[in-house]
């Protein structure tokens, strides 16, 4: 349909990241940020054969991310995070971590949670200057992978996973307006973001 290939293109920055991490099947990965390219990363880490869990500061939000995909594993960021973290994989980390937040010290932190021998995927891209523990990063021998755009592949590979049914699209459309309506509607999505995931515009018609 016309409104699923309107979300190939945020999806596809997800697919990429996933194929980026260059990570297998029954893995268990960590998506740091549930908007829609975190939401959009844990729905291709899925499809991948990963275990994933999904961590955002907005308890709200990981609450929409398990009634409407089913990612049912979550963790809200406070100061009992890393706690949780070994709480979740028995004191390992995550084989990949995905960080799709955009936020400079998230990302830095991000690093503690991988397990040895893991990769972590910068999927935002920050002006500021990431720092990390060299100790800890060649102790843990993990990969660090910047993922960014998406290639035909990933497009194909979205496309694809829409046919098959693996993406709810239908889930993912939370908002709807029309062209005439756009200034208006966007300017208050902008400030009433409960519930929004994606929002399309219709044009013509």
């Amino acid at each position: 349909s016309l409104e699923a290939a309107a979300t190939t293109e945020f999806l596809a920055i997800g697919a990429h990241a996933v194929r980026r991490s260059l990570t297998g099947a029954g893995a268990r990965s960590l998506v740091i940020g549930a908007g829609p390219i975190g939401v959009g990363a844990a729905i291709f880490s899925r499809i991948a054969g990963h275990e994933v869990t999904l961590l955002d500061t907005s308890a709200e939000r990981l609450q929409m991310a398990a009634e409407r995909f089913g990612f049912t594993s979550g963790i809200v960021a406070n100061e009992a995070t890393a706690d949780a973290v070994k709480e979740k994989t028995g004191g390992d980390g995550f084989d990949v971590v995905f960080d799709a937040t955009g936020y400079g010290p998230s990302m830095e932190k991000a690093f503690s949670f991988v397990a040895h021998g893991g990769a972590l995927v910068l999927v935002s891209v920050v002006k500021d200057d990431i720092r990390f523990s060299d100790p800890e990063f060649h102790k843990r021998e993990m990969m660090l992978i910047g993922s960014r755009n998406a290639t035909r592949a990933d497009f194909e590979h979205v496309a694809d996973s829409i046919a098959k049914g693996l993406v709810p699209v239908d889930k993912l459309i939370t908002h709807r307006t029309t062209l005439a309506d756009a200034p208006r509607d966007l300017a208050r999505w902008a400030h009433e973001k409960s519930g929004l995931i994606k929002a399309v515009i219709r044009v013509g018609g």
